[in-house]
């Protein structure tokens, strides 16, 4: 203790140098942490996106590929699925539920989905939360929607307001529904997941505003108006894929292995936690590349203070030679310059935490809402934990190599003049 309380007085008396460096530690230990918690709460995230799901059912084609389109929204389906094959699993007795969905239109860059009134009684999120409004009530006739809560805020909707669909995905869209415009009539609380980004229709609706369509063309010299599709039959023909849920998970493998294995057309089953690890380790390596790079920066940080600490080190000759004079041994200066060492990265983890917490508390909200990933408050997990141990040993590990140095000099070589 005695030898804290020196290095201590120590860095004192070089305040502004040891400031600079607790700095320089605590910058590298915030971006370490924050990284780290960011990660695992993006993943955290990532697996919230959709529960309480037992398969989700698409044309054959890829697993992730089939999570992609159907649970995100990013990319497209390879084909469609027909009513009659989605009827005939929604009928199976082993069911409790299925979601239809029906993609490919747009609202200014927002996807649109076209669904039923099972989509707000049975998706799930979040450890199986149940989708909320905001404001206002799920669609009952064709040409309603309920747009979800980024679709909402960027757009600046509001309740009866008319928005027109726009045929396609892209972000611009030149073929427009106009003479069948929708009338917003929900909007979803904030969930963190695609469904903020999505305009949810009635699968009638996409039905009604594609009945002057044929083979995604419209028809020259056809139209039909949007009061003369209403008394259409509007039963959809195909749709995108469907979500199942069952009444036994004992059942999952054996529904799953019969949808794959249906003869009149080509379908494909997959469990959603599976899928989304298996998209989640192709992103491994980004994830890797991410958490490699704050390490350098923490190494990049203990560097530095080795460097002043080395650069300082000549400057304190003298102050070791007084030192030795009054009885102290080489190993006593050992222990006092890896003491310093220990004490600035000490000091520099106890800043990083709480630049850590200040910006965690500052950009919370705003993080929730633009990027849907909520950032917790807690207290550090045992791998954070683990990290600031690791950065505590660098630091006395580099204070090793000044104290070394420190201790080879002599009290011969302290009081004496170099020329």
């Amino acid at each position: 203790m005695a030898i804290l309380s020196l290095a201590w007085k120590s860095l004192l008396n070089r305040r502004y140098t040891a400031a600079l460096i607790v700095l320089s530690i605590a910058l590298s230990v915030t971006l370490l942490l924050g990284v780290e918690r960011v990660r695992v709460e993006s993943r955290n995230s990532f697996a919230n996106t959709i529960s309480g799901t037992d398969l989700v059912v698409g044309a054959r084609s890829g697993a992730i590929n089939l999570l992609l389109y159907s649970v995100f929204r990013i990319g497209d389906a390879t084909n469609n699925i027909s009513w009659k094959s989605y009827r005939h699993f929604a009928e199976n007795p082993q069911v409790a539920w299925t979601i239809p969905i029906s993609l490919g239109d747009s609202h200014k860059g927002f996807r649109v989905l076209g669904t039923n009134g099972d989509y707000f009684r049975h998706y799930r999120y979040a450890h199986k939360r149940q989708l909320a409004f905001q404001q206002g009530r799920p669609f009952e006739g064709v040409y309603q929607a309920v747009l979800g809560y980024d679709v909402a805020r960027k757009l600046h909707y509001r309740i009866g307001q008319k928005i027109v669909i726009a045929h396609g995905a892209g972000m611009t869209s030149f073929t427009l529904h106009k003479d069948k415009p929708f009338e917003v009539v929900g909007i979803l609380a904030p969930t963190g997941t695609p469904v903020d980004r999505t305009v949810h229709i009635p699968l009638q609706g996409i039905e009604a505003i594609h009945k002057d369509w044929v083979s995604g063309r419209q028809v020259a010299g056809l139209h039909i108006s949007a009061q003369q599709a209403l008394k259409m039959d509007l039963t959809p023909k195909l749709i995108t894929a469907f979500m199942v849920g069952l009444k036994s998970r004992i059942a999952t493998f054996r529904v799953q292995r019969e949808i794959n294995e249906y003869r009149k057309e080509p379908l494909l089953a997959i469990l959603p936690g599976v899928a989304l690890q298996q998209l989640w380790d192709l992103m491994g390596i980004a994830e890797s590349a991410l958490l490699l790079v704050t390490v350098l920066v923490v190494a990049v940080g203990l560097v530095g203070m080795l460097t002043a600490m080395l650069a300082g080190l000549n400057e304190r000759r003298r102050e070791m030679a007084i030192l030795r004079s009054v009885g102290a041994r080489p190993g006593h200066i050992l222990l006092l310059i890896t003491g310093e060492s220990l004490l600035l990265s000490l000091l520099g983890m106890a800043l990083g935490l709480l630049l850590l917490y200040g910006g965690l508390l500052l950009a919370q909200s705003h993080v929730e809402s633009y990027y849907g990933l909520y950032l917790p408050l807690g207290l550090p997990s045992p791998r954070e934990w683990l990290m600031l141990g690791l950065v505590a040993a660098a630091g006395l590990l580099i204070g090793l190599i000044p104290g070394y140095r420190a201790y080879r000099y002599s009290l011969a070589d302290g009081m004496s003049i170099r020329i």
